[in-house]
């Protein structure tokens, strides 16, 4: 006879998984900042997504409503002077903010990442070109660069164009920050025993060294998003951003074109106000988190 193999499925490890989440929670208990940082993002993630869901974004286009309409049951948030259903606006506009960030800021870490990771590791020449490149550059007032740009290609313009212009220099800091890191980080043991073992630089910069820094690659993620929001909303609320896109700077740039303080049309006031103040402080508590967890000598015990 012969012998039959009895396979067993492994099963998973609970008990691991269990303790995982546990100790998941206990820290994030002790960095209450991420928690509410958190909360606010995914508030606007939430009120940006599902919103799509129950309001027709189309009416965020002028003359789909009466002009200049107090909140109702029609329209929630009113409406603005172009007939606009602001609450349709709020939508698109919180939609199409952050991804004019996301995207600005994905870019401008990738660049700004690969030229700091290169610059540090291999040094010599190609060392001193990118760090004199980026010391210049750091010396050019980024909003008046930004908007010769958007001056010369505004026609046109759309909000994934915004996030290309504002990446043009959105790499510039995180080149640096992240050089000064690798700087640091290139002479640990870990990355002796690579080279020993024949691993090339490109291996060991991007296998070995940026993992153990993807809590500042992450912070310093947050903090160019929230700077590529401030300035698409600045250069939106001078006029220089999609005229056909409902965008929060647009709407701003509304707001103070059809002088709507003077008119008391607060509805259209506040609301992106208040959107604008959660997104930001959302923002800086989540950076504020993933500091304490970059830094060891900020975190808390309990």
């Amino acid at each position: 006879m012969s012998d039959r193999v009895v396979q067993i499925a492994e099963e998973p490890d609970w008990g691991s998984w269990r303790g995982k989440l546990l100790e998941s929670g206990r820290y994030l208990a002790r960095n209450p900042s991420l928690v509410a940082g958190l909360v606010l993002l995914g508030a606007l993630a939430v009120f940006a997504g599902l919103g799509r869901l129950v309001v027709d974004v189309a009416t965020a286009a002028p003359l789909s409503g009466p002009p200049s309409q107090p909140p109702s049951a029609a329209f929630p948030l009113g409406t603005d002077a172009q007939g606009r259903n602001l609450i349709a606006v709020m939508i698109e506009g919180t939609w199409l903010t952050l991804r004019t960030g996301i995207v600005a800021g994905a870019l401008g870490i990738v660049a700004g990442g690969a030229l700091g990771f290169v610059s540090a590791y291999i040094g010599g020449a190609a060392d001193k070109v990118i760090t004199w490149a980026v010391d210049v550059l750091l010396t050019v007032p980024a909003i008046l660069f930004l908007v010769m740009i958007s001056a010369v290609v505004q026609t046109g313009l759309s909000s994934m164009g915004m996030a290309l212009i504002i990446a043009v220099l959105a790499w510039r800091r995180p080149a640096r920050q992240i050089r000064s890191q690798m700087l640091v980080m290139r002479s640990s043991g870990y990355v002796d025993m690579a080279k020993l073992s024949g691993a090339g630089p490109m291996r060991i910069i991007f296998l070995e060294i940026a993992p153990n820094l993807l809590p500042f690659l992450v912070s310093s993620f947050v903090t160019a998003v929230a700077a590529a929001i401030l300035a698409g909303i600045g250069l939106e609320a001078m006029g220089l951003g999609p005229q056909n896109e409902p965008t929060l700077g647009m709407t701003v740039f509304w707001i103070m074109t059809f002088s709507a303080f003077l008119q008391g049309l607060w509805w259209w006031i506040l609301p992106p106000v208040v959107i604008l103040i959660v997104l930001f402080v959302g923002l800086y508590l989540v950076n504020a988190g993933l500091d304490e967890l970059a830094n060891p000598r900020l975190r808390r015990r309990v």
